[in-house]
């Protein structure tokens, strides 16, 4: 429930983000094309008393112009109906390419880069009379249209400038407003991103964290309890004339602590493994002795019926005895616990140029594809549940971690190779003795 809340609150944080963005651009993109809007507006002016300017000085000289413009200055004056109809009486027409080429300069001055056209209109209609670009289609989309001034008295007529995709010059005075936005957003996804990692990765130890509590109460409920049960049976005095029972009690008392001596131990072997605190004490053994040794144990100790077949081609190999013993060990535990009704296991060896490499195979019910990725993470059981329901058994998940950091610790490495329901293989790659130069 509470995973749902955080996702929750975060997509509606995230979309609010996105929202508060997206009106800040929209609003900043308004702003800039009402600016150019009124540069726009201000040209169309400037460039129709620069067009009547010229028309006006190619009238003969003596003519009266009456609302002719002042040619010294620069601003907009009022009078363009009444000095367009005064120089059209004389037989000197609006020019709408002269407009179109003296606004475009205008535009260039002011940089705003944008095809433009010159439209004659009719005010009250808005209808298109004329144009000064008669190739070019105007649309209603994308295009920025100034307001039509007149240029007859009786507003019958007027003109107005369109500036068609202005985008590249609104995008262009926004660049950094973009950019900021675009960083913005990539922090903000980024730290989103890497909260729901963090919140998954705390979830993924806190369930280990369950499954490893549950994990060791159940997996030392049991052997406590044989130790309470055989101990109370000891004390009792039942067993006082029976010293072979007696001894089996003992026996079992002493297997158990065992059992959880060595539990508690490989805990603490991992993490000093983990920490580099723990040196091997590597040294030349013999495989033979100590296969011969965890045969002897596991065979003793076996509810089902198992067959071990030895092929060692190379009998020594360069290794910590104690922690090697352990690692073949944990192999062979993992091939009976996880087996069918019958169990065959295979152990040979062979060496290459750099390696001595020991394998150990077991006919059980084998490890899925899925699985083989992560068998070697602490804690992980390769889907344990799953494969109780094949036969196997659950435990801590401690077994093939302790395998894997002890083949690191002594630079080496190990690889399994499975098909599920058939087989496992694991193989252990041992670096050979480096000959003195």
């Amino acid at each position: 429930m509470k995973d749902k809340r955080i996702k929750i609150f975060t997509i509606i944080g995230l979309i609010a983000i996105i929202t508060l963005q997206s009106i800040w651009l929209c609003s900043a993109y308004i702003q800039f094309s009402k600016s150019i809007y009124k540069d726009s507006n201000e040209i169309l002016r400037k460039s129709l008393n620069r067009e009547s300017s010229i028309r006006f000085e190619k009238t003969p000289k003596g003519t009266e112009v009456v609302g002719a413009p002042i040619k010294e200055s620069n601003e907009i004056r009022p009078e363009i109906a009444y000095m367009n109809e005064a120089l059209q009486k004389l037989g000197f027409e609006l020019s709408l390419t002269d407009v179109d080429s003296i606004a475009d300069n205008f535009l260039k001055a002011t940089d705003v880069e944008s095809t433009i056209v010159i439209c004659l209109m009719n005010p009250k209609t808005e209808e298109i009379l004329n144009k000064s670009k008669n190739d070019l289609d105007i649309h209603s989309l994308g295009i920025i249209k100034t307001d039509i001034i007149p240029i007859r008295t009786d507003l019958s007529q007027g003109v107005q400038m369109i500036l068609i995709n202005p985008y590249y010059t609104i995008i262009k005075r926004m660049g950094l407003l973009l950019i900021a936005t675009v960083i913005l957003m990539i922090f903000i996804i980024g730290c989103i991103i890497y909260q729901i990692k963090i919140i998954a990765k705390q979830n993924k130890i806190a369930q280990i964290r369950e499954d490893f509590s549950y994990a060791m109460v159940h997996d030392m409920k049991m052997p406590l309890g044989s130790i309470m049960m055989c101990n109370n049976f000891l004390h009792s005095g039942k067993l006082d004339n029976k010293p072979e029972m007696k001894n089996r009690y003992f026996t079992i008392i002493d297997s158990e602590i065992d059992h959880l001596l060595t539990l508690a131990n490989k805990v603490l072997t991992i993490s000093k493994l983990e920490n580099h605190k723990l040196e091997m004490d590597k040294s030349k053994i013999l495989l033979a002795p100590i296969i011969k040794d965890l045969i002897e144990k596991f065979t003793a100790k076996a509810t089902k019926p198992i067959h071990f077949s030895i092929d060692l081609q190379v009998n020594d190999v360069y290794a910590d005895e104690e922690f090697f013993k352990e690692v073949i060990s944990n192999l062979i535990d993992n091939a009976i616990k996880y087996s069918k009704e019958s169990i065959e296991i295979k152990i040979s060896s062979h060496c290459d140029d750099k390696y001595t490499i020991i394998k150990i195979y077991d006919n059980g019910i084998g490890i899925s594809e899925k699985d083989q990725r992560t068998i070697f993470d602490k804690f992980e059981r390769a889907s344990a549940t799953k494969r109780t329901k094949f036969g196997g058994a659950t435990g801590f998940g401690l077994g093939l971690n302790y395998v894997y950091q002890v083949m690191e610790a002594h630079e080496g490495k190990i690889i399994v190779n499975s098909i599920e329901r058939e087989f496992t293989e694991f193989t252990l790659f041992i670096p050979k003795i480096m000959k003195e130069l």
